[in-house]
């Protein structure tokens, strides 16, 4: 009697050390895995130690406030002239003159240019491509910080679209160069309408940063909740170009999404 006591406990013990084993083996594996299931969850935890209003972020649809009522106002040429290799990204230049109104801040329209993939997360989703629609305000006194307006546009896989269509065999081979456009063969208005970029209701909006350096944190992120599609092939090309250069999701901190 005594012998089996002592061998059942013996067994039990074993038993107990194989499990603890397994159970460290396999929270290693865990940690050290590039699963992409793991590999989004380790991308929704936000960079820190940038500032507390750095972008990108994760916006979370459900915790949306109401729309704050301001209206942003497009005097708005559709004029690219030009598109840059700038190796980084794909850069779609802007004629002067085309401007946007935001809280009495006038910005002017600079350019347009593409992350692959998309910076800002909707509920913890990723796109597979983002475009930003860069406006600046340039202050009178040149030692002031300037001041930003970026209309962000996020892309999913689907139709063909007609307005990328219209400049990607001109995007130059080279780094660093350009292609002049002639303005009207690229528009804007191909891929969004006017009056869509005139409602803040059809964007979360929030206020952040550049997300290139020098990270400056002054500006009005309007991110447009319509995802609009482009082919696969599309979304390839320009991936092949700038690689990816998305930058990691930040911190929100007590900032709020309207």
């Amino acid at each position: 009697m005594h012998n089996n006591v002592i061998s059942l406990v013996f067994l039990f013990l074993s038993l107990l050390l194989i499990s603890c084993t397994n159970l460290t083996h396999d929270t290693n594996s865990t940690q050290n895995s590039n699963s992409p299931h793991n590999s989004a969850e380790l991308y929704l935890q936000p960079e820190m130690g940038h500032g507390h209003m750095q972008s990108p972020i994760n916006i979370r649809s459900f915790k949306e406030k109401e729309s704050n009522g301001h209206q942003i106002t497009l005097n708005y040429k559709d004029k690219i002239n030009a598109v840059e290799n700038l190796g980084s990204t794909v850069q779609l230049d802007f004629e002067a003159g085309s401007t946007i109104s935001y809280e009495e801040v006038k910005y002017e329209l600079k350019q347009m240019h593409f992350h692959t993939p998309s910076e800002h997360l909707v509920d913890g989703i990723t796109f597979p491509m983002e475009m930003h629609i860069v406006a600046k305000n340039s202050p009178v006194n040149k030692n002031a910080i300037p001041k930003y307006l970026v209309i962000g546009i996020l892309f999913k896989e689907g139709l063909n679209n007609k307005f990328l269509d219209e400049f990607l065999n001109k995007i130059p081979k080279n780094e660093h160069t350009l292609t002049n456009l002639e303005v009207g063969t690229v528009r804007l208005d191909d891929l969004l309408y006017r009056n869509d970029l005139n409602d803040v209701k059809n964007f979360y909006h929030y206020p952040g940063s550049l997300t290139t350096p020098p990270y400056t944190q002054t500006v009005q992120w309007f991110i447009f909740k319509h995802v609009i599609e482009a082919s696969p092939e599309q979304i390839k090309t320009i991936n092949a170009i700038e690689g990816n250069n998305a930058r990691h999701i930040q911190g929100i901190f007590s900032r709020s999404v309207d």
